[in-house]
């Protein structure tokens, strides 16, 4: 299997992470998911592949609509969690870009922000085509860039803070990097041999509190939680102050938060 160095990082950053993820970040990434179900055509009978399950919310949706639902991810304990949330899915560990699945195996196969988290998003896409049946959905999310203000709050505090990102954190390389626009993921998916791509943006605000925005960073989730923790303590503090200075413009009345987030949703035809 190649594996980039960016691929090795995201292992590292997420191994043991699924319970922290599932107290926080799970519950943003999870909006998107009726919406990407719909763009696959997951419906009755449906044979689909959830690709990057986390905790499997995608794959329990699916299941609710009477698919058949396979799920797979790279991380054991998301694999754990993943088989609790769909205990009718047949959940298993695998990961991008070599999955262990025959060609054309699955009617739709689904990607809730997994692209964000591979080191060779194009070869990426080439895999999930590969497993999808000719004139079967494949249907991804990613970050749009430039971010919504709710999804730079903490990126924001760690910049207050004066901190940069570790060297132990490898960016994507360049020459596997894509415009984080709505062409950019159409001109990707197209690249894999998709045909008939669509992708539209949708951005909803985040409802959450701040010790729950913060609990992500704080326990080490997702590459902003890596820099956080990589700190030294008095980093940290420093970190948070400017975390609680900056996210008064976003708190309501009753203290709880309400972050705009903007993400893109692209299908098309295997």
């Amino acid at each position: 299997m190649v594996q980039t160095a960016f691929d090795a990082s995201e292992r590292r950053a997420w191994a043991g992470q699924a319970d922290a993820y599932a107290a926080g970040f799970a519950k943003l990434c999870a909006y998107p998911v009726p919406k990407l179900l719909e763009a696959a055509g997951v419906r009755e009978g449906v044979r689909v592949l959830d690709v990057g399950t986390g905790t499997g919310t995608a794959a329990a949706l699916a299941c609710e609509r009477a698919a058949k639902v396979t799920a797979v991810d790279a991380e054991p304990d998301m694999v754990s969690r993943a088989a609790l949330a769909a205990p009718q899915a047949d959940v298993r560990l695998a990961a991008l870009p070599h999955l262990p699945f025959s060609d054309d195996a699955f009617d739709a196969t689904v990607g809730n922000f997994v692209l964000n988290h591979v080191g060779q998003p194009r070869q990426a896409l080439a895999e999930l085509r590969r497993v999808t049946r000719t004139g079967g959905r494949v249907a991804v999310t990613i970050w749009a860039a430039p971010a919504a203000a709710g999804q730079t709050l903490l990126g924001r505090a760690v910049q207050a803070a004066g901190v940069t990102r570790p060297t132990h954190l490898p960016a994507l390389a360049a020459e596997d990097d894509f415009p984080r626009t709505e062409q950019g993921l159409v001109t990707l998916l197209e690249a894999a041999g998709l045909t008939d791509v669509v992708c539209d943006t949708v951005t909803w605000d985040h409802q959450t509190t701040p010790e729950e925005w913060w609990s992500g960073p704080a326990a080490g989730v997702a590459t902003i939680g890596q820099i956080v923790t990589s700190q030294h303590p008095e980093v940290i503090d420093e970190i948070k102050h400017h975390f609680e200075a900056l996210r008064a413009e976003f708190t309501g009345p009753d203290g709880a938060l309400s972050l705009p987030h903007a993400a893109l949703i692209a299908h098309g035809q295997a």
